[in-house]
């Protein structure tokens, strides 16, 4: 197993496969779009399963599919066939806009994906448009239904919360927890790339959605474990089929329990989604015990701790914030 100074162990790899994306969110990537890699930038799929069966052998044993929008790729269904054939790699999940999802998830299914992460930040067309800058929401809509009929469950919805954007459909997506097996992540705006004035006006702390499920007037409690790899906060309502949870990295940093690495899509190993350290894997492809040795140096040059608070109040900073957005990232 790979440990970090800090007695973190890491059994989790989140694999970019690329940068683009067919939405333009406005927390994600300016409207214009980026300068986008070059696809002989990117890994190649033979390329990425070396990266992860070098990983297999250090204890890594969860995968997670990302982008840009991951689905945007094509023959994804091929590398997850590929990724679930490793030896240790018992899990394999997906985080997509979901716009492509109702055409692929059967497939995506049949190759070996075990469940999807569908963002889904409005259940208002006009407002999706206005956040995504692209239209959408019906094909978001029958993403998760075929996700659903295709068994890639349990289905969680990323909402991240934007203060005088959003914060008003707290109530209507927690009912949709209540009356449905969707289970709802509250997330964060995080300062990832852009910690500029934007951030700071549209960043809303997750204490207002508790207060909301309170106003609910239905008795809750909190869930003791729910299948994922992540840092959500996981609360249900009595009787209800879904679930909700917080993922709260500004106001309330998870860093003690984090047990993640990242792979970005043009090949470089991230301790951290929020500082800029960050380890380039193609001088080692084609030796086993180099690309291990960078997972090694990747654990021993990860920080205790992200500073996204102290960027929210201007306060120093103690390493330096990636200037990558986070779509280059992974997320």
């Amino acid at each position: 197993m790979l440990s970090d100074r800090f007695g973190r162990v890491h059994d989790y790899l989140r694999i970019s496969v690329t940068d683009r994306c067919n939405l333009r969110c406005l927390y994600c990537m300016p409207e214009e779009g980026m300068e986008f890699a070059d696809s002989s930038e990117l890994l190649s799929y033979d390329q990425i399963v070396e990266v992860v069966e070098a990983a297999a052998e250090l204890g890594f044993k969860r995968l997670r599919i990302t982008g840009g929008e991951p689905l945007v790729r094509p023959g994804l269904d091929g590398l997850i066939r590929r990724l679930k054939a490793i030896s240790g790699i018992v899990e394999i999940s997906l985080t997509t806009n979901g716009i492509l999802l109702a055409r692929q998830a059967r497939a995506l299914r049949e190759a070996g994906l075990d469940r999807v992460n569908i963002s889904l930040d409005t259940l208002d067309a006009s407002r999706f448009r206005m956040i995504a800058r692209r239209g959408g929401l019906e094909q978001v809509m029958a993403g998760i239904q075929a996700a659903g009929k295709a068994g890639l469950g349990p289905i969680k919805l990323n909402c991240v919360l934007l203060k005088g954007i959003n914060e008003d459909e707290v109530k209507s997506f927690l009912r949709l927890s209540i009356n449905h097996p969707l289970h709802i992540r509250f997330i964060e705006y995080m300062p990832i790339g852009h910690a500029d004035e934007q951030w700071r006006r549209s960043y809303l702390p997750l204490s207002n959605v508790m207060d909301t499920a309170k106003e609910l007037g239905l008795p809750m409690a909190p869930l003791s474990s729910m299948t994922g790899n992540g840092p959500s906060e996981n609360w249900a309502f009595k009787g209800a089929v879904g679930s909700f949870g917080l993922i709260h990295p500004v106001s309330d940093r998870f860093c003690a329990s984090c047990n993640r690495l990242r792979l970005t899509a043009d090949g470089n190993l991230q301790p951290c989604l929020y500082w800029v350290d960050e380890l380039n894997v193609k001088p080692a492809l084609g030796n086993r015990g180099e690309l291990q040795e960078l997972f090694r140096r990747a654990a021993d040059i990860k920080p205790e701790n992200h500073d996204m608070a102290a960027k929210l109040h201007d306060n120093a900073l103690s390493h330096t914030p990636t200037s990558r957005r986070m779509s280059q990232i992974g997320g």
